[in-house]
Parts: structure tokens; sequence; C-alpha cells
């Protein structure tokens, strides 16, 4: 199949380094998949207490969380060069097959998530006697968005630094 011209519109963005420094490093992309995690998680929780509470504030909450997810989205996206956004016939057989791992260990990760909310909440409901209905809707969507932002995490924490990154937060350790 040949590119079309969102393909090709698409791995241009995903491939421009404008903003390549935000994430050359490892640590720096540790901390925007916190950042991004964190952030998800605070979003969630907003919709909760917009969509199933009183809080009038969890919606301003929501929507403020929202613009930075998004770059950080995109910085995330970035720094893996499109590898889970980029459709399969523009990524080469290397690409295929880091995507293909990605996605494998994201999903044995939620695996995991799962068998720790179901014993969680079983655990819940055996020691407090209570029904599971309100309590199974936040902990099913916490992890279903888990599921959904995993294999990006997992990919921006897997790449590798480009040769002639920033080895250092400080700069060039041989420039001293």
């Amino acid at each position: 199949m040949t590119a079309t011209r969102y393909d090709r519109r698409m791995y241009a963005v995903m491939n421009d380094r404008r903003a390549a420094a935000m994430y050359a490093t490892a640590g720096r992309r540790r901390l925007i998949v916190g950042a991004h995690a964190a952030l998800t998680a605070v979003g969630v929780t907003a919709l909760f207490g917009t969509v199933f509470g009183s809080a009038p504030t969890a919606l301003v909450v929501a929507v403020a969380a929202l613009l930075p997810w998004v770059l950080l989205t995109g910085m995330l996206n970035g720094s893996t060069r499109g590898l889970l956004e980029l459709r399969g016939r523009m990524l080469d057989e290397r690409q295929l097959v880091e995507r293909d791992r990605v996605r494998a260990l994201a999903h044995r990760i939620t695996l995991w998530l799962l068998v720790a909310a179901a014993f969680g909440t079983g655990a819940y409901s055996v020691m407090t006697d209570a029904p599971l209905r309100a309590e199974m809707t936040p902990v099913l969507v916490g992890v279903l968005v888990a599921h959904w932002m995993m294999p990006l995490w997992v990919a921006s924490l897997r790449v590798q630094d480009e040769p002639g990154d920033v080895d250092d937060e400080f700069g060039d350790p041989s420039a001293a």
C-alpha cells in the first residue's frame, strides 16, 4: 500500500524534532510519563466528580488538566516517533517489532492491574460486607484508562537515547 497524504502528514508531525530536547533523555521521559500519568488520574477523577458527584469545580479541574495532558501526550508520541500512532505501512520492520513488544508488555501490565483490581474489590466486599455497584465503576474505568494509556507510557519508557543527545541534565560533561 502506498502512503496517503494523511500518512505523510502524521509521519512529519511525529518525527518533528523541534521539541526533541524536552524528551531527549531517559530521565526527562520518565518525568513526562509520570506527569502524564498523574494528569490522567486527575482528569479521570475530576470527570467522576462531575458525573457522579455534585462538585461543580470538578469540571473546571478536568478542563484545566486537559491542555497540559494533550501537550504531554504529544511529547510522548514525539519521543516514540509515532510508534503507536502511525499506521503500520509507515513503520519499518524494526518499528513494527518494537510496537508489538510494547503492546505485549503493556497488556501484561494491565493484566496484573486487572488482577489487583479484582482482588482489591473482592477484599473490600468481604471486609465491608457491602455491595460493589458504586465502587466498581471507578475501579473499572481506572483500569480501562490505564489499559488505554499503558502502551504509550511503556513505549516512552523503552525509547533509547539517540546518539548525540545530552546524557546529563546540566549539559555536555566534556565542555567543562
